[in-house]
């Protein structure tokens, strides 16, 4: 599972919003790459691929692809308003180490 806090939800909601993005949602995954070896990635997708997991919160939906789920499962996205942009905040319970900007981990 992937858990999306309200402060999440919310800029992510908003950032839909603004991109005129009606319909969709957000797609979560991972890639090869980064300071850490893996980097998060995410954009918007109208639709879910047929072997998406689909998460749904606050009227919002987030697709992960399977490859992706297993370096995320059990992470909670959040969004720290704090910082500049109210960066998305990525709490991975499968990551051995972050970097410091925390777009990037090991595993």
């Amino acid at each position: 599972m992937i858990e999306v806090t309200a402060a999440a939800a919310k800029r992510i909601r908003d950032a839909m919003a603004s991109d005129g993005v009606a319909d969709g949602g957000l797609r979560v995954g991972v890639k090869a790459g980064g300071c850490s070896g893996f980097s998060y990635v995410f954009r918007w997708e109208t639709e879910p691929r047929p072997d998406d997991e689909v998460f749904e919160a606050d009227d919002m939906r987030i697709f992960v692809d399977p490859k992706s789920y297993k370096y995320l499962r059990g992470t909670v996205l959040d969004c720290d308003a704090s910082m500049l942009g109210q960066s998305l905040i990525f709490r991975n319970p499968n990551a051995k180490s972050e970097c410091g900007c925390g777009l990037s981990f090991d595993v």
